[in-house]
């Protein structure tokens, strides 16, 4: 490979596992329900026509196996397994290379929620403050611009008044 690829996880993804285990169980599933139960249920007609007894079962069977992978994979669908899945297997990776331990709760819920709220409130808190210093110095540059345009309106005044006594 030469190393240019993402890293391999060492085992199979949950996801697979997960499919594994369904394909087992289906199988146990069907193992369970196996034709001589069946013809046992059906006695009569398995003596009367064990051809179609037989055929009845593989169909029935066979529907049974479908249905089931159908549901299955319409679980897996809406739940968005896949990517959950593959989701989890990227955070127990993330955490392999942590070299503390991972963060558990104490079992008092204040303090758990003072621990992860308080980081991020100061974080929070730091940069409202520097919004705030941001505004401030533009609300100081508007007041320095009104200022000077009240003394220029206050020149303007005074020159036309002097203008209109010296026309007068």
């Amino acid at each position: 490979d030469g190393g240019a690829g993402p890293a391999v996880p060492a085992g199979p993804g949950r996801a697979q596992v997960f499919t594994t285990v369904v394909d087992a169980f289906l199988e146990e599933l069907v193992a369970a329900g196996s034709y001589q139960k069946f013809g046992r249920c059906y006695r009569c007609f398995y003596k009367l026509q064990p051809q179609l007894t037989r055929s009845i079962y593989d169909q029935f069977i066979s529907q049974l196996q479908s249905s089931i992978q159908e549901e299955i994979q319409e679980l897996k669908s809406e739940g968005n397994l896949e990517g959950l899945f593959n989701s989890l297997d990227k955070i127990v990776e993330e955490a392999k290379d942590r070299e503390g331990p991972a963060w558990r709760p104490s079992g008092i819920p204040e303090q758990d929620i003072h621990s992860a709220l308080v980081p991020y409130l100061l974080k929070h808190r730091s940069y409202l403050r520097q919004v705030l210093r941001k505004k401030e110095e533009e609300n100081r540059k508007v007041a320095e611009s009104v200022l000077a345009g009240r003394d220029k309106i206050v020149e303007l005044q005074q020159l036309i008044q002097a203008h209109k006594q010296a026309w007068q």
